[in-house]
């Protein structure tokens, strides 16, 4: 394929998946608890939303599982890849491309997915 017969649905499609394995990568391991969960959330949302063509990202933190995981000494435990659900729009010029992640409980794991193309 050459350069001319790349579209701009490919590389929609590229950097909706570099924003979500980026954000994966970068922020899995962080210290969170319930308190400041939300506030992670919104950080993942700002650094995400300021790279190139991220039209919206939603970013959910399972407060449920992120509860179960707390230590009981200490009160926090690391964010991990089952406790994110995320939603990204991503418009690189005439297409736009929605892509999630969310945990597959079949798979045992985060699963990214493309869940639109206009």
């Amino acid at each position: 394929m050459t350069e001319k017969e790349i579209t701009d649905r490919d590389n929609a499609l590229f950097e909706a998946g570099i924003k979500l394995g980026a954000l994966y990568h970068q922020f899995t391991g962080s210290p969170v608890n319930l308190k400041t969960a939300s506030s992670l959330e919104h950080a993942i949302q700002e650094s995400i939303s300021v790279q190139p063509f991220v039209e919206n990202i939603s970013v959910k933190i399972d407060r449920e599982l992120l509860k179960s995981k707390l230590n009981s000494e200490f009160g926090y435990t690391e964010l991990q890849g089952p406790m994110l659900e995320v939603k990204i729009t991503v418009k690189y010029g005439s297409s736009r491309v929605k892509v999630a992640m969310e945990y597959n409980s079949e798979l045992s794991y985060p699963l990214m997915k493309i869940e639109n193309i206009q």
